[in-house]
């Protein structure tokens, strides 16, 4: 059951399991028993890496599963170090397991691992497919790629893998997200073929090096990574994946577990909660004032609006508003905490500036809290639904050659599909999309991400999309607003222009953004990225206009953006 951690002391990142130099039984007894495995900072080793992790693992009595945790901390002026990612690795025995569940609906048998050495390598190590040289005949032809398997922090607390003979079910059971990196809108690997369950506590996917922990100046720092379960069942594949549901709910019911023997997991009475009600004021909306209705308000480390999504050393407490914008925060470890939030249907990040002090035991109302969205003027045109994902736009069938047969079923995911770039080339051979405002329908006219365009070989091109719309009366003396929301960005740079697509300098640029890789790793959400953009009236015409959308850098299939929602507001009023 080895814990995988990746550090980084100098220009390597080697992957490495933690091997302890040194065990220890915290607690034995009739209905629990409890194991310290500890590896210790060594300043005379040069190989190791200036960190101390405590591993713990819990059997209690009448529970077929293993609860593992681990404890990670810096002392005050240790060497500088960068944490790349921190891991749970299993590796079932490929002959008997070969059932992968993760949601009630992505459930399959899987190919093997040599089923894997035996395909054909795609764009990229991780996309093979499989020939016809094939365990299961079922499955020749098909793209196998562990990133079509990842899922957000709250559609992964229970995931695993079944075997027939014996009927038996392995799964990982995840009862709280606290510990975990990058907030409630990251997504990352769970189980795929190996087969490899994992629990991915601390990593970069779909973020990049914004959510890699790094250690400057002797800072000291510690954190407690779990617990989470390990969980052993029988039964038939559906008997044994709805006990293992219920088992998550049970966990999550228990959760903070009462049971581990270390300090550092703090009980239930040694926490405190957080409470409030949120609201909306844009005046431009529908009865100015509204709930902020299913908001994500959550508490962080203090920092800006938004800073949660690349924030990792600390704890998160998520929950989600009720309908009138009220939230009850609980089981918040003791600390220093800003309050933050996004709201479904408006742009934007809300912060509540005042530190959040939690306290053992304590209970904080904040009362009523008011966030006001970006806005200037009134909306004169909109394309997409501001709610962080490109999910609403346009996505194309795979080649039928390089399908997912699991994909295939799920409508509402089919951007897990391998290869969806290319189809920009195979769909817009001629020229880049053009979009008209009042003719057009993003969710079949917008293609959902802003990739290059291939010209043969290895060559690529920029892309340019055009936003093409009709104004009357335009104050030249006036300035309009340009609100442009990313759902992700992977090396690109974003230049804007306004009736001229050949103008230099553009209107504005965003400059290289973005290492989140969601295009080639099959997802609509990376980093949330916003820019305001004036556009001076002068720029305009009474009559027919033109945004230019050119996404700059084209040096391979993999850069470009996904937009999440575009906004041109009139003169402020």
């Amino acid at each position: 059951m080895p814990l995988s951690i990746s550090l980084r002391k100098g220009l390597t990142t080697p992957d490495s399991t933690i091997i302890a130099t040194k065990y220890n039984v915290t607690v034995k007894t009739d209905e629990q028993v409890e194991l310290s495995f500890t590896c210790t900072w060594d300043e005379k080793n040069s190989s190791n890496f200036p960190v101390n992790v405590e591993k713990r693992y819990v059997v209690l009595r009448g529970l077929s599963g293993i609860y593992i945790y681990g404890i990670y901390e810096r002392l005050k002026g240790w060497p500088d170090l960068d944490f790349v990612q921190t891991r749970i690795v299993f590796k079932p025995d490929g002959d008997k397991f070969k059932y992968m569940a993760l949601t009630d609906e992505r459930q399959r048998v899987m190919p093997s691992a040599e089923d894997r050495s035996n395909g054909t390598p795609l764009d990229y190590k991780e996309a093979v497919k499989l020939s016809t040289n094939t365990s299961n005949p079922d499955l020749i032809g098909e793209v196998d790629d562990k990133y079509q398997y990842s899922a957000q922090y709250k559609d992964s607390r229970v995931h695993g893998w079944i075997s027939d003979d014996p009927a038996v079910g392995l799964w990982m059971i995840t009862p709280s997200n606290e510990f975990k990196n990058g907030g409630p809108t990251r997504q990352r690997m769970h189980s795929h073929t190996g087969p490899t369950m994992l629990n991915v506590v601390s990593c970069g996917h779909y973020a990049g090096a914004d959510l890699e922990i790094q250690f400057r100046n002797g800072e000291p720092w510690k954190k407690v990574f779990g617990p989470v379960l390990v969980y052993l069942n029988s039964g038939d594949k559906a008997s044994a994946w709805l006990d293992a549901k219920n088992q998550m709910l049970t966990e999550v019911g228990k959760w903070p577990y009462d049971f581990p023997a270390s300090v550092d997991h703090l009980k239930s009475s040694h926490r405190g909660a957080v409470s409030g009600q949120l609201q909306v004021i844009d005046r431009f909306a529908q009865n100015g004032s509204v709930a902020a209705s299913n908001a994500q308000v959550g508490l962080a480390a203090p920092g800006k609006a938004g800073s949660w999504q690349r924030e990792s050393k600390g704890y998160q407490f998520w929950v989600v508003a009720d309908g009138t914008g009220n939230f009850v925060i609980k089981n918040v470890r003791p600390g220093t905490y800003n309050l933050y939030a996004f709201i479904p249907g408006f742009i934007g990040d809300y912060v509540y500036n005042t530190s959040v002090i939690v306290e053992s035991g304590g209970e904080i109302s904040l009362g009523v809290l008011t966030y006001k969205p970006p806005r200037d003027g009134p909306t004169l045109w909109e394309i997409g639904v501001p709610d962080r994902t490109a999910a609403e736009y346009f996505i194309p069938d795979p080649d039928k050659d390089l399908r997912n047969y699991l994909v295939d079923k799920l409508s509402d995911q089919k951007y897990r599909q391998y290869g969806l770039w290319r189809r920009y080339t195979e769909l817009y051979p001629d020229e880049d999309l053009s979009f008209t405002i009042n003719q057009n329908d993003y969710s079949s006219d917008w293609f959902f991400a802003h990739v290059t365009r291939k010209a043969g070989g290895n060559q690529y091109l920029s892309a340019t999309w055009k936003i093409n719309f009709s104004l009357d009366d335009v104050k030249a003396t006036a300035t309009y607003k340009l609100r442009l929301a990313l759902a992700s960005a992977h090396a690109a740079d974003l230049e804007v222009r306004v009736n001229g697509q050949i103008v230099d300098p553009p209107l504005f640029k965003t400059g290289q953004i973005g290492k989140e890789n969601a295009i080639a790793r099959h997802g609509v959400q990376g980093l949330y990225w916003l820019f305001h953009i004036d556009v001076p009236g002068g720029k305009l015409v009474t009559g027919n206009n033109t945004v230019y959308l050119t996404q700059a850098i084209a040096t391979g299939p993999f850069h470009g953006v996904m937009y999440d929602y575009i906004r041109l507001e009139g003169p402020a009023t």
